[in-house]
């Protein structure tokens, strides 16, 4: 941490040495059918993240930009949106002409990338999610905002646990990306969640795959990568309040946020709070200790110059989600909770109705505290850029399982990583774009608890990249190459016979974790092409490699996994992951009809995952009471895709009509029927929404929507049937409603109001994904697991506070 300080002075003087001349652009934005001023047009560049708003007139300016060239995205409701090139060495004044469109056809995105582009002219698969797309979903976290895209579902342990699948794929497959940085928090735990406030995401963008160069081993699924919002044109400052209520858990979620930019100098500060208690469902009612609360503290400060850019963010994540076991009554099939009687005796209650509603988690349950710190910097050098990333982040995970002293925790990991991100972005030449750089992160996970899953240990490692893009007219190119090296070094590991640490010496010493240090290396790279045939029709393929190393639970686990029901087991032989994967994407952008087509096959050399352990005599393996689980490996194959077509026909402009289809099937090669599928695998799922939109209903009322979405989950019957680690899952079918709007006085949003119910017919349904679905039986039903969620409604209000505008 000593070396943060030296770090930015290094920054200072960069920013003092590669200051560039400054220059303003300026220029007015119309209507290109009527000619008529449009105010309100956002015209911001993501690179440089800077930009404004235009006027009532139509009129623009930023200002403090460098003499370089530069990528703008210009965007407003009901119009489509304009990519635009411009070399600010010659042109400093520009009008725009828009022209009038039911949905974006285009968007720049930046995840994986050299540096910003044009979505349809990228190789690799990506989809994005909007603020107002989340605004409008009834959800307990951001991974529940997410899932709903084609493609991403999510492993979920009650309604406030979610962790990102991608295709199949999940936990340290998938890296997450906030404020520039990857996310770590343990990720590895089946009820580890993602330490993300989701009020404070502006935009999700999600890249299906292992073609992410610039983020190394765990993304062999590909990137989630979260965006805050955009800066504020100089001279802005407003604030915003958000309140959302859940009738189904008693959710109470509020958000306010202040932001500003005053001659360059920025900020944002937010603080987030949400809390439920437990969920309920027409088989099991509600659901006892299925609770959460959840406090949040996060911001920005920094500046936005000529020479680019320096941007410190900040973020307290705390999260208390109590851990659902699912024991029940013999007799009537009800939870039950354990009771206290004195200080050395409790016993076994039926849950009261205070109990089930209870805001205040009863054990088992965690304590989750993240801490992060994270200094973004972009640095102009002529047409070239120079950004580095410097991040810190505590992991605090506690876990509290002994009702004798509630307040006493077992299991504490306290995880401290320091992340770290040096790129430099070459001047573009003859369509050339080539950016190289190294990063990585350096981690000490230490066990404070009193019980023991994992070892300690200390990981650091190390990536070399380099990433191409050429254009040529329609076809663009692009791939890349990158070589990864990760250490991972643990301690010994005494106990005595009171399970309490002691040293090697001590005669009643039994040895929990063997000490280890092993180096993983790899090698992952990509390249493929986006040919735009027309306007309207676009194509991609890509072919990438992608490798992970095996993490510190797959290596070393030994101990009760508590929230998972079962005892894990680590195996230090094993491999690092490598794949070999092809994606081929078909897309429509007509006026009416919005279509695309992706395909994938991923071929995993050494695929790990943790099955069931037998006994000699054939049932399971029982280790302190709970079933045994190894992780092992195999060699697996997924492929399937994804096909999504919004339609949209005049003269009905104003009607969608979205349809979408996902499927994954992944196997094993080499295995017999019962091992055939791997786990853990999404079902099949169509999804159908139609949706009415209209720019104005009245003078008071905008952006009005009424939309129904069905949700079609299909059988899944290819399971990893094997030790009897899952069971099938039944098809079913989820109908939601919403509708929303602005209200509006005098051009000005005075409040938004959105209101969505999931689950309208209250249908009893189980994910496959659910790690619930395997909790004790319902002696009352017969009914094995765990339901999830019932009908829920969701009330959310938005207030935007405009506190001074932006300078004319």
């Amino acid at each position: 941490m000593k070396s943060i300080p030296l770090y930015i002075l290094l920054c200072i003087t960069a920013a003092t040495s590669f200051a560039a001349d400054k220059k303003t652009l300026t220029g007015k934005i119309t209507d290109k059918e009527t000619g008529a001023p449009l105010p309100g047009v956002t015209i911001y560049s993501t690179d440089l993240k800077t930009g404004t708003v235009s006027d009532i007139d139509g009129n623009y300016k930023i200002e403090n930009l460098p003499a370089s060239i530069i990528h703008l995205q210009i965007s407003n409701i009901g119009y489509k949106l304009r990519i635009e090139t411009i070399d600010l060495a010659i042109v400093t004044n520009i009008d725009f002409a828009l022209e009038e469109s039911v949905s974006e056809l285009h968007e720049i995105v930046v995840t994986g990338l050299s540096q910003s582009a044009e979505k349809n002219r990228t190789p690799t698969p990506i989809s994005t999610i909007t603020a107002k797309e989340m605004q409008q979903l009834a959800t307990n976290n951001i991974i529940d905002a997410i899932a709903t895209q084609p493609g991403i579902s999510q492993i979920t342990t009650g309604s406030g646990i979610s962790k990102p699948v991608i295709r199949g794929l999940g936990y340290n497959r998938v890296v997450v990306v906030n404020d520039g940085i990857r996310q770590e928090g343990q990720q590895w735990g089946d009820e580890h969640g993602i330490e993300i406030d989701e009020f404070s995401i502006y935009k999700v963008e999600i890249l299906k795959g292992p073609a992410s160069l610039a983020y190394g081993s765990d993304a062999m699924a590909g990137i989630i990568n979260m965006l805050s919002a955009p800066t504020l044109p100089n001279g802005s400052i407003t604030a915003n309040l958000l309140a959302n209520y859940q009738t189904n858990n008693g959710l109470m979620g509020l958000s306010a946020n202040c932001s500003g930019n005053q001659n360059g100098l920025i900020w944002d500060a937010r603080y987030s709070n949400k809390r439920s208690h437990a969920y309920q469902n027409k088989y099991d009612g509600y659901v006892l200790n299925s609770g959460f609360n959840e406090n949040n503290l996060s911001g920005v400060v920094g500046f936005n110059k000529s020479w680019g850019y320096s941007h410190l963010h900040f973020s307290v994540y705390h999260l208390t989600p109590s851990i659902v076991e699912g024991e029940r009554d013999s007799a009537t099939g009800k939870f039950i909770t354990r009771v206290l009687i004195n200080d050395s005796t409790f016993e076994n209650s039926i849950a009261n109705e205070q109990q089930l509603k209870s805001y205040s988690p009863s054990t088992p349950y965690q304590k989750v505290n993240h801490y992060k710190l994270v200094l973004n910097n972009a640095f102009v050098i002529k047409n070239g850029s120079l950004k580095s990333t410097i991040g810190w982040q505590q992991n605090q995970r506690k876990e509290f399982a002994d009702v004798l002293n509630e307040n006493t925790y077992g299991l504490y990991f306290l995880l401290n990583t320091i992340n770290y991100d040096l790129k430099y972005v070459l001047p573009e030449k003859n369509d050339f774009n080539i950016s190289f750089g190294i990063n990585g992160m350096y981690q000490v996970s230490q066990n404070k608890g009193i019980e023991f899953l994992v070892p300690e240990y200390n990981l650091f490692d190390a990536g070399l990249y380099t990433i191409v893009k050429k254009s040529f007219d329609k076809l663009d190119i692009s791939g890349g190459l990158r070589y990864d090296s990760r250490t991972e070094r643990t301690k010994n590991l005494f106990l005595n016979s009171d399970g309490i640490k002691t040293v090697m010496e001590d005669p009643d010493a039994t040895q929990k974790f063997v000490a280890f240090n092993t180096t993983f290396s790899g090698v992952s790279g990509s390249i493929g092409a986006a040919y735009q045939f027309s306007e309207i029709v676009f194509t991609k393929f890509n072919v990438s490699r992608g490798y992970r190393a095996p993490n510190i639970a797959e290596l070393g686990s030994n101990g009760e996994h508590e929230g998972t029901l079962r005892y894990e087991i680590g195996d230090i032989k094993l491999k690092a992951e490598n794949s070999l994967q092809f994606d081929f994407a078909l897309g429509l952008n007509s006026e009416h009809v919005t279509a695309e087509l992706d395909l994938f096959n991923n071929s995993i050399n050494n695929y790990i995952y943790s099955r069931h352990l037998t006994s000699a005599f054939g049932g399971d393996s029982i280790t302190d009471g709970l079933t045994t689980f190894q992780f092992v490996a195999t060699k697996a194959n997924l492929m399937g895709g994804e096909i999504s077509i919004d339609l949209h026909p005049h003269p009905f402009d104003w009607l969608h009509f979205e349809n979408s289809f996902s499927y994954v099937l992944a196997t094993q090669q080499n295995q017999p029927d019962s091992s055939k599928y791997l786990p853990l695998i999404p079902a099949p799922k169509f999804s159908s929404e139609l949706k009415a939109n209209a720019r104005k209903l009245t003078n008071n009322l905008k952006n009005a929507y009424i939309q129904t979405t069905l949700e079609y989950y299909f059988k899944q019957d290819k399971y990893f049937a094997a030790y009897g680690t899952e069971t099938e899952t039944p098809a079913y079918l989820l109908l939601n409603l919403g509708a929303g709007t602005d209200f509006v006085n005098k051009n000005r949003t005075l409040f938004s109001l959105y209101i969505s119910i999931n689950n309208l017919a209250d249908v009893a349904y189980q994910s496959h994904l659910s790690r619930l679905k395997y909790a004790p039986e319902n002696y009352g039903t017969g009914r094995t697991g765990i339901y999830n969620m019932g009908r829920n409604v969701s009330f959310k209000i938005l207030i935007p506070i405009e506190l001074r505008k932006q300078k004319s």
